[in-house]
């Protein structure tokens, strides 16, 4: 049963498992065995959720906040959501929890033995997002990846059982790229919820004000900032290159998917001459494609199959 079939057809949580197909790269492509979709379907729907929630997008209505017992008032705040969204989340664990995804997961975190601790950092990293909106190193950008982006490719190691120290630092480093990318593309969006995720020693390394990232396109010092962000996740998404070479099959496949989909990402930054202010520059499929076969015939030469 996946995801979707535990919840009604007027609820508003199937919105947000209908984003997956906007994401750089599939989420739980068909070639997948059915429980392994349907893992990654549930825990997709809970980052989502908490992000739609950290970002104020939830579905109209109220419906999610009626879930976690809040009334109209109270769905407005969003730290008070989060909390609310914590506390049920805790029952997926030690009970029966209120909103519908967090009931679609508790199979899944039963059945893969997962722990609370990457669910709850995508709570933490949220609830940044409400109190932090500027950044003022990389370094301190990496730590709030390491909350936003790192948990769920340990819940994907954790699902598919292939979880060691070694593979965990490397999907690290292809979560945060992945992150970095994401930021890149949605600089402009961000800047219209007054986040910025570019840091702060970069723009002024660059000579970057606030001012040039809210114009409808982007100058050449604003390009030249995006082309060196966009370097660092391409280190980092070839740094974490070894992981996809440590798994074998279906497995690789997938990993494979979310690698090649950070880097055709990164290429249409490229394309589209690193301005990200005129719309968001999204991966074309002849670019997945290319970059998937790159990442496979790299990951059985290091792999030897």
């Amino acid at each position: 049963m996946t995801a979707s079939r535990y919840v009604r057809a007027d609820d508003p949580s199937r919105t947000t498992l209908g984003k997956a197909a906007d994401e750089n790269f599939p989420v739980a492509p068909f070639y997948l065995p059915r429980a392994w979709r349907d893992d990654l379907m549930a825990v997709y729907g809970y980052a989502r959720l908490v992000d739609d929630i950290g970002d104020g997008d939830l579905a109209p209505g109220g419906a999610d906040a009626r879930f976690l017992g809040l009334g109209p008032r109270e769905a407005a705040d969003r730290l008070l959501l989060l909390d609310a969204f914590e506390e049920d989340l805790r029952r997926v664990f030690d009970g029966t929890p209120r909103h519908p995804l967090l009931r679609a997961l508790q199979p899944t975190v039963r059945r893969r033995d997962l722990t609370p601790e990457p669910f709850l950092g995508l709570i933490r990293a949220n609830r940044q997002d409400q109190l932090v909106r500027r950044y003022e190193t990389y370094d301190d950008l990496l730590a709030y990846c390491e909350l936003s982006a790192n948990p769920v490719g340990r819940l994907v190691l954790g699902i598919t059982g292939t979880a060691t120290p070694e593979r965990i630092r490397r999907s690290d480093e292809i979560c945060t790229a992945l992150q970095i990318v994401e930021h890149l593309q949605d600089v402009a969006e961000d800047l219209g919820r007054d986040r910025i995720y570019l840091p702060a020693e970069d723009l002024k390394r660059f000579h970057v004000t606030e001012d040039e990232l809210a114009r409808p396109t982007a100058g050449a010092a604003v390009r030249s900032l995006v082309a060196f962000q966009a370097e660092r996740a391409r280190a980092l998404l070839h740094a974490g290159l070894p992981l996809v070479a440590s798994v074998h099959g279906r497995l690789r496949l997938l990993l494979t998917g979310f690698t090649a989909g950070g880097l055709a990402a990164l290429d249409a930054i490229a394309a589209a001459g690193f301005d990200v202010l005129a719309g968001p520059p999204k991966p074309t499929k002849p670019s997945l494609t290319r970059q998937a076969g790159a990442v496979l015939l790299r990951a059985r030469r290091e792999g030897g199959t």
